[in-house]
């Protein structure tokens, strides 16, 4: 992985992903958030790049991802069609698989069809 550093801000929606989630497994906040982080960065890695490992760490209230260089291009190019820049591309996507692998029933859509990850 050789892409720049990106620094991601944690989220309030993403802190409380990470702090039901890792209630659920009697983690303490920070331990949660570093495997939510993980979690997240190697859908999107494994999304776009077919990767199996991510390089980054958590501090200061943000998520430092080093992207493959798949996932680089892609968050140049998504960066350049809307106006963005590439952190902040893949902030919202970090934060669209915040609630994944929660299993709350109040995360649960009513709807079973409804393929939306709460």
């Amino acid at each position: 992985m050789t892409g720049d550093r990106l620094t991601v801000p944690v989220s309030d929606r993403f802190r409380e992903a990470a702090t039901d989630w890792g209630d659920n497994r009697l983690m303490d906040a920070d331990d949660a958030l570093e495997t939510k982080a993980e979690q997240a960065l190697l859908e999107i890695e494994h999304l776009v790049a077919d990767a199996t490992e991510v390089e980054f760490t958590v501090g200061d209230g943000a998520i430092h991802h080093r992207p493959s260089d798949d996932l680089a291009a892609f968050l140049d190019r998504q960066a350049d069609r809307y106006g963005l820049e590439p952190a902040e591309v893949l902030s919202m996507h970090v934060d669209l698989f915040a609630r994944v692998f929660l299993e709350s029933e109040e995360t649960e859509s009513a709807d079973p069809d409804d393929p939306r990850p709460w």
